[in-house]
């Protein structure tokens, strides 16, 4: 077992690390083909940190990589412990590693725990038969009487979660694809085969991880129907009509309370090594409560992050400030990490500017809010260059969520197209040949190289609040206590636990002038953040999406 001494010593990084650490997310057949065959890779990957670690982030999110038939991009995972050939090798991996830890990142890569590819040799194993020794490796149930599913669960990905099986005579459980088997979290045996999985990448030098689908890991053993879901708690925003999935309230097939078990188990495999988790909770109704929840306490998560700001337009300042607080009062000792944009929803440079004036404006205050917020910040690759959703025709779509939903939801081909490098490079400097995704021709006017050019570029703006976030340790691991203010204006205090500085944090996210009322403050200006509220006497004034950060 490797164990690592966390005490601190001078230059080694707090055992804490990951608190406050900004994240960049990177989509690896969609950074960079380095073998000419239109697809991403981890070599491609190794040979763009450089910029990942221009901007000052802290550590780096790969998306899945492991052995794979592709049906759901990675997600569906036949190998843990090997590379898909399409990305390259364990070698490429291990230099991967190598090179970001010499430039100061961290690595943390995808686990895909809840369920595995219907080609993995578990599956088949236990598909094989009633009676071998991995036959209760996954969910399987007999028919009802009539030869209907088991009960009323419904995948993700559209249907019934149940997919017959005529080897066993019995319905097997798929949350996603009927290609993604889900494993039986209830079997102790299955535990320990994941976390001997993730040791195998602990060993490898990986730092952390981020969990997929985390609240999805039990069931209801008992297998009991979902109700239907509250009508006072639909709304299209979160809980779209156009999916059935969404008409029901899914206490039964996921969110259960035996996920803590699992919780504590890979917790103290991660503190042997000084790494860390962060979980993906998949529930946009009570997703703020179960971040709270999953992340409170020694024995759990490190951190999560919910779905509350990666859907629809730019909250009102009051919604923003519902969401901190919510968090806060379900888990004052948990850990947030906000994300606005990632792989699976569309960025956030298309749903907070659609119809408003002023998109850079807007992109820089998103910014500005999100690296100033109390929790760990997690960027999406390109969202430093502002890249838009992209518009992909119906025949160039691969993403089986949006090929099944089209033209209502679209899936997720839009936030996935391929990193634009260079303005003037077939590809935008992706690839050399047609990329497994189209390239918008919009993407490349904010290729990397012409940020690089434009000393105030959307890209400058990111490693300047960056820096400003690093410089100011508050901002990092402070609490966060939210103010009064008109209805446009969101207004938070960061202050406390040790750092010595209280920050005064305002943001107008109207697009119309607007003051805040200094009667009971008094900060001072700061510098570096790149904002140009003004005090006058008594009150800030504050442009459309502008922002004021001084010092209390």
């Amino acid at each position: 077992m490797v164990r690592v001494d966390t005490s601190p010593q001078p230059g080694r990084p707090a055992r804490d690390w990951w608190r406050g650490c900004v994240l960049y997310q990177i989509y690896p057949r969609s950074f960079q083909d380095s073998n000419g065959d239109g697809i991403g890779d981890l070599a491609g990957i190794t040979r763009r940190l450089g910029h990942v670690a221009s901007l000052g982030v802290d550590a780096i999110w790969i998306s899945p990589f492991m052995t794979s038939p592709m049906k759901d991009f990675g997600y569906d995972i036949a190998d843990y412990r090997d590379v898909d050939p399409i990305f390259g090798t364990l070698a490429d991996f291990d230099a991967l590693v190598a090179e970001a830890h010499r430039l100061g990142l961290k690595v943390v890569i995808d686990q895909v725990l809840s369920h595995s590819s219907d080609q993995h040799p578990w599956f088949k194993a236990s598909r094989s038969s009633r009676d071998n020794h991995q036959a209760d490796w996954y969910v399987w149930a007999d028919a009802k009487p009539d030869g209907t599913p088991p009960n009323n669960w419904l995948s993700v990905f559209g249907g019934s979660s149940w997919e017959w099986d005529s080897r066993r005579r019995q319905y097997y459980l798929h949350n996603f694809l009927t290609s993604q088997p889900d494993l039986n979290f209830h079997n102790p045996a299955v535990r320990k085969a994941l976390l001997a999985d993730v040791r195998f990448w602990l060993d490898r030098g990986v730092d952390g991880f981020r969990l997929d689908t985390a609240n999805f890991y039990f069931h209801d053993a008992a297998l009991t129907d979902n109700p239907p879901l509250d009508a006072a708690l639909q709304s299209e925003v979160m809980a779209s009509r156009n999916q059935p999935y969404n008409w029901q309230d899914h206490r039964h097939d996921k969110n259960r309370p035996e996920v803590l078990t699992f919780f504590a188990e890979l917790r103290a495999l991660l503190d042997d090594y000084g790494a860390m988790a962060v979980g993906e909770v998949g529930e946009r109704i009570r997703g703020v409560e179960l971040m709270a929840e999953y992340t409170t306490g020694s024995d759990r998560l490190h951190m999560c992050y919910a779905f509350d700001f990666l859907s629809g337009a730019m909250p009102p300042a009051e919604a923003v400030r519902t969401i901190l607080e919510r968090f806060e009062a379900a888990g004052p000792d948990g850990w947030a990490c906000w994300a606005f944009s990632n792989h699976d929803v569309e960025r956030h440079a298309t749903r907070w500017t659609a119809g408003q004036d002023g998109s850079e404006r807007i992109l820089r205050l998103a910014a500005g809010i999100l690296m100033t917020l109390r929790g760990s910040v997690c960027l999406y690759q390109g969202e430093e260059l502002g890249l838009t959703e992209a518009e992909i025709a119906y025949e160039d779509l691969v993403d089986p969520y949006g090929i099944n939903f089209w033209p209502e939801v679209k899936g997720r081909d839009g936030c996935r197209t391929p990193m634009a490098w260079e303005s003037h490079a077939p590809n935008a400097g992706f690839s050399t040949a047609r990329p497994w995704l189209p390239v918008p021709a919009d993407h490349a006017f904010r290729a990397v190289d012409a940020m690089e050019a434009e000393p105030d570029s959307l890209l400058h703006v990111y490693r300047r609040l960056i820096a400003f976030r690093a410089a100011h340790p508050v901002l990092a691991k402070g609490a966060i206590r939210c103010l009064d203010a008109a209805d446009d204006i969101l207004a938070f205090i960061r202050e406390g636990q040790g750092e010595g500085e209280r920050l005064l944090c305002v943001f107008n996210l109207s697009d119309r002038p607007a003051t805040f009322d200094l009667t009971t403050h008094d900060p001072q200006p700061l510098e570096g953040h790149g904002f140009a509220g003004q005090r006058e006497g008594g009150r800030l004034r504050l442009a459309a999406h502008d922002g004021f950060i001084g010092a209390l």
